[in-house]
């Protein structure tokens, strides 16, 4: 059995739509329906048990057992960056990690975690060593706390995590604001025919503020490359390697429908000083390990995106 937290969430979901297209079904879903929209996610997946995220810790904390686990997929988590209630964070992203960290690793189980590139804040060295790493706010905080304590314990079997960058794609909708540019701008040019950009901004032009944007089916295949490959651990940056604009965004998304503008709006004085105006990640600790495959560049994740979207409705 494999064990996939956060199953019912964006990134989850798609690693249970991954296991299942190599035809494993026999999958624990673990997460929290208070919100039941994510249900949603899981409607066309095929899975064989269910659990509240809170059992399992409880479980776990007693020493329970859950039959032969070939690996826990631990992508759930607090994903707000704007919930400030530390305790809260802390509870959810690192407290309970360390519940299923201490469990898996105790019984040889690999341990394949979500972190995030939030833990770089605004750079600009975007590699995956201490001295980088400058989180703004909770979110970045609890993920580069735990960060710390996997690199403060070592195990004998195998623990990975992956520093996600601006993943965007299917099954997201339960985000709302959260939810990937490339989805917002695309429901807007629907909607009333533009989309909207922030105007310039730490010397970049209108909208030429560059993120690593990366499609949630490559961020699913380094994941099962993992899987496949127990002998690599560490802490690995997940993204493509190459920044784009939020105009190349744009310019796939109004490519895709045919029609539609780009319009600028003012920057967001709440932002200032808190916005990522350039990520990149540096993908050669990945490289080294082992991983070879290309990643999709926006003009071909984009419409591959905007393709699925339209196909479900």
């Amino acid at each position: 059995m494999i064990i996939v937290t956060g199953g019912a969430g964006f990134i989850g979901s798609n690693i249970v739509a991954g296991l299942n297209a190599r035809g494993v079904t026999d999958i624990l879903v673990v997460d929290d329906l208070t919100d039941g929209r994510k249900c949603l996610n899981l409607a066309d997946l095929a899975f064989s048990d269910y659990m509240e995220y809170d059992e399992l810790a409880a479980q776990m904390d007693a020493g329970a057992e859950f039959g032969d686990v070939a690996a826990i997929f631990h992508e759930g988590a607090c994903s707000d960056t704007t919930e400030w209630d530390g305790r809260y964070v802390m509870a959810r992203n690192f407290t309970y990690s360390k519940t299923l960290h201490r469990w898996a690793t105790a019984r040889g189980v690999p341990f394949l975690y979500a972190s995030s590139a939030s833990v770089y804040g605004m750079g600009p060295d975007f590699c995956e060593r201490p001295a980088a790493e400058r989180p703004l706010n909770m979110y970045a905080f609890s993920k580069c706390a735990f960060d710390q304590y996997v690199r403060a314990h070592p195990s004998s079997s195998q623990v990975a995590g992956l520093r996600y960058f601006n993943v965007y794609g299917p099954r997201e909708a339960h985000k709302d604001k959260m939810a990937s540019v490339a989805r917002h701008f695309s429901a807007q040019v629907a909607d009333e025919g533009h989309c909207r950009l922030f105007e310039g901004t730490d010397g970049y032009a209108d909208g030429a503020q560059e993120r690593d944007f990366i499609h949630v089916d490559d961020v699913v295949a380094v994941n099962l490359w993992l899987l496949d490959n127990p002998q690599v651990s560490g802490v690995f940056n997940c993204g493509t390697g190459r920044a784009q604009s939020f105009n190349d965004v744009a310019n796939a998304v109004i490519d895709w429908h045919g029609r539609g503008e780009k319009r600028y709006i003012a920057f967001p004085e709440h932002l200032q000083g808190r916005y990522q105006s350039f990520t990149q990640a540096d993908m050669a600790a990945l490289r080294a390990a082992g991983y070879d495959a290309e990643f999709l560049s926006v003009e071909q994740g984009v419409p591959r995106y905007l393709d699925w979207l339209a196909e479900r409705g």
